[in-house]
């Protein structure tokens, strides 16, 4: 059986992502921050469904926690096969000159630093193969000007990592992708940026004149952790509407 984990879990294209695996057969791991509650959901609907899935409370700028949660997930699941790098956070939309300190430092500290962290306990636990993938965003070519370009930063250096690790985790039977999504209804831009109403002012602008759903980026991550997708390492799926 694949046993994945995926970080940010607990909503969102997390949360989609974790139903999706585990109607695909995955025993899934929903690492999740703070809300145990909406983790806890997530695993009841897997359960309902006859899957197999443990909520694990997570800070993944937190190295220590990163390992306890792939233990904990190895122990209870089985050995680790799959990763999802998909816990991030941004702040509020605003000028780049307005940035606050605090909340750059915690853009970086997550979405950089933290994925780095749980790529590299996957690269050191997946001794026999394995794959991840790594959630990105439209924004890392688009630059996010007037909005949050930290953030667009932050995306963009996670698609240097999947090209580096494609490339030095190959030979060890590890595959590593990237997924873009564009403007997606989650509560990423209520609770973040916060506009809640942001997927209908720019959805859409989108060649395909609307915005995104969780499960239409969930399914291209499934398929990267899918057997159908076995040769394919080092690429960037962009699940963005045409932007």
């Amino acid at each position: 059986m694949k046993v994945t984990i995926v970080t940010g879990g607990s909503r969102g294209i997390g949360a989609a992502t974790c139903l999706r695996l585990a109607a695909a057969g995955h025993a899934v791991a929903v690492g999740y921050r703070s809300d145990a509650d909406a983790a806890a959901a997530v695993v009841d609907e897997i359960a309902a469904s006859s899957g197999t899935a443990r909520a694990i409370a997570v800070e993944t700028a937190d190295a220590a926690q990163v390992s306890k949660l792939f233990a904990e997930a190895a122990e209870v699941l089985g050995p680790v096969t799959g990763l999802v790098n998909n816990a991030g956070v941004g702040s509020r939309i605003g000028r780049f000159v307005d940035l606050d300190d605090e909340d750059l430092r915690r853009v970086v500290e997550v979405n950089v630093v933290g994925a780095i962290f749980c790529a590299r306990e996957a690269a050191r636990r997946m001794t026999s193969g394995g794959a991840i993938v790594n959630v990105s965003s439209a924004a890392a070519t688009l630059g996010s000007p007037f909005e949050y370009p930290h953030y667009a930063a932050s995306k963009a250096a996670l698609d240097a990592l999947t090209l580096g690790l494609s490339k030095e985790l190959g030979p060890s039977g590890i595959r590593v992708n990237t997924v873009q999504p564009g403007i997606i209804y989650t509560d990423f831009h209520g609770t973040q940026s916060g506009e809640a109403g942001r997927p209908d002012r720019l959805g859409p602008g989108s060649p395909l004149g609307r915005a995104g759903q969780p499960d239409e980026v969930a399914a291209a991550i499934a398929w990267l952790l899918s057997d159908d997708a076995s040769y394919v390492t080092g690429a960037t799926i962009r699940v963005a509407g045409g932007r």
